[in-house]
């Protein structure tokens, strides 16, 4: 039993057209209500008044629509609020939201987003330091940007540059015998290639090597040179200088041996007092006899050692200063000669005894007595010495303060501890007088003085003090100013 089913195909085609019509007005319907959705949305957010309000002027605002972004680092940060004419410059009023702040050298520069010419403006704001703009304020730094006319106008060029260099390349190899040579060329240059490529792989690690120790040691002269290039500027200008001095020089030298030579040659003819000084023998000897004279003085002058020594001592009983100029004279190790003027406040004592008779004497008195009398006078003292060291022991006699006396120096501690005993005035009381004085360089020339002063008789004083003493060594730089005095 055969059953036959009967199918309308132009009902069921019919159904699916309706359907997928319906389907494509469902979702225009649905497009349209979600795009004015977005609209609305957008332009009451743009159309609020809130955030930070300011302004710009442009003298091209082409491409800038109301409601477009504002960028600070690619991100939006506000809207174009108003784009209006004022004079002949375009003014710009923004709107800035969130917690962006500008300052006083804010600057905004108008950006093509795309090809298609949407602009936004990017906005850089400023240096934090600087005063703020106020809401409602202007930035006064604008820029336009790259214009799309600027870009198209640079395709231009490049456009018709291409194409120069298409037409010169087809006339260069537009022909048959062009296109030959030019394949010949290739192939010479793809075999030059494979053979650099060959020389290259088997020379490679060696030119790296030798490219890296080039660069080490170039870096090391950098390093050299930076570190030294103050000597070595400096040398420079020595090496020019010595050269100029080399040259100074060695025109003076040619002067010098012409003088030399007509000085040599009048000596050989025997002309002038040397030509006669290298013939004369008599005269010859007596050069000869006045030199090793005078060889001998200067042998002994330079072999004398002077030292010069001022000494200041304060009497503590007498309350009086005492003042010691000595001058130390050496020709020998171990020898020398003292000098020395002394100013003593005290004076100098003369003592004289008188016997005195009496005829007839007075009551109760004898008949004679001796009357003794004591002066003193003011009048410098002066000293002069021979000494002689022994060790470390000195032994000196001559003069002390006008008298005669023997002394005696004893020095240790290298020489920088010394001990001073004299013995003078005999005769002129029971007792000689006897100083001993101790004294310490402290310093270098500088010692420090103490004794006590006639400590046998009843004169006995107490007394301290400074003394300086120098040398050759220190008196040297003062001889030319002593001379120039003189």
């Amino acid at each position: 039993m055969a059953v036959w089913v009967r199918f309308d195909y132009d009902s069921a085609g019919s159904m699916r057209e309706t359907w997928n019509a319906a389907r494509v007005g469902l979702m225009v319907v649905l497009g349209l209500i979600v795009t004015f959705a977005v609209y609305r949305y957008v332009d009451e957010r743009s159309s609020t008044d809130s955030g930070y309000g300011v302004y710009a002027y442009f003298d091209d605002v082409q491409g800038l629509v109301a409601k477009s972004r504002v960028l600070v680092a690619g991100i939006p940060v506000g809207h174009i609020s108003s784009i209006r004419l004022e004079g002949d410059r375009a003014r710009v009023d923004l709107r800035i939201e969130g917690s962006i702040i500008l300052y006083e050298d804010a600057r905004v520069t108008m950006r093509s987003l795309s090809l298609l010419g949407e602009r936004a403006l990017v906005i850089r704001p400023g240096t934090p330091s600087l005063p703020e703009i106020p809401d409602g304020g202007q930035i006064l730094a604008a820029d336009q940007g790259v214009q799309t006319d600027d870009i198209m106008v640079t395709v231009n060029d490049i456009a018709q540059s291409v194409k120069k260099i298409t037409a010169q390349m087809e006339r260069a190899f537009g022909t048959e015998e062009a296109g030959d040579r030019m394949q010949s060329a290739l192939r010479n240059l793809s075999d030059a290639l494979e053979n650099i490529k060959q020389v290259t792989d088997e020379a490679g690690p060696r030119i790296v090597h030798i490219m890296e120790n080039v660069e080490l040691a170039t870096n090391d002269l950098s390093e050299i040179i930076h570190k030294r290039k103050g000597d070595i500027d400096r040398g420079v200008a020595e090496v020019d200088d010595t050269i100029a001095s080399i040259h100074r020089a060695a025109e003076q030298l040619n002067a010098v041996l012409e003088d030399v030579k007509e000085v040599t040659g009048r000596t050989a003819r025997g002309e002038g007092t040397i030509g006669r000084l290298t013939q004369d023998e008599a005269l010859i000897d007596e050069v000869e006899g006045v030199a090793e004279g005078l060889n001998n003085f200067v042998g002994g002058l330079n072999r004398l050692r002077t030292i010069v020594e001022l000494r200041s001592e304060y009497y503590a009983l007498s309350n009086a200063f005492k003042t010691y100029f000595s001058i130390y004279l050496k020709p020998r190790e171990g020898r020398y000669f003292l000098v020395q003027v002394i100013d003593d406040p005290r004076g100098s004592i003369s003592v004289s005894e008188t016997i005195v008779r009496q005829s007839p004497p007075p009551l109760f008195y004898p008949n004679e007595y001796k009357r003794t009398e004591i002066s003193r006078t003011n009048r410098l003292k002066f000293s002069a010495q021979f000494g002689k060291s022994i060790s470390f022991a000195t032994f000196r006699f001559g003069i002390i303060e006008s008298t005669g006396g023997l002394g005696m120096d004893i020095k240790v501690i290298k020489d920088r501890l010394e001990i001073n005993t004299d013995i003078f005035e005999f005769g002129r009381r029971v007792w000689p007088r006897m100083r001993i004085r101790a004294g310490f360089e402290i310093i270098r020339r500088f010692w420090l003085l103490a004794g006590v002063d006639d400590l046998i008789n009843g004169g006995r004083d107490y007394f301290f003090g400074l003394q300086l003493r120098f040398d050759d060594e220190d008196l040297k730089p003062l001889i030319p100013l002593g001379a120039v005095a003189l």
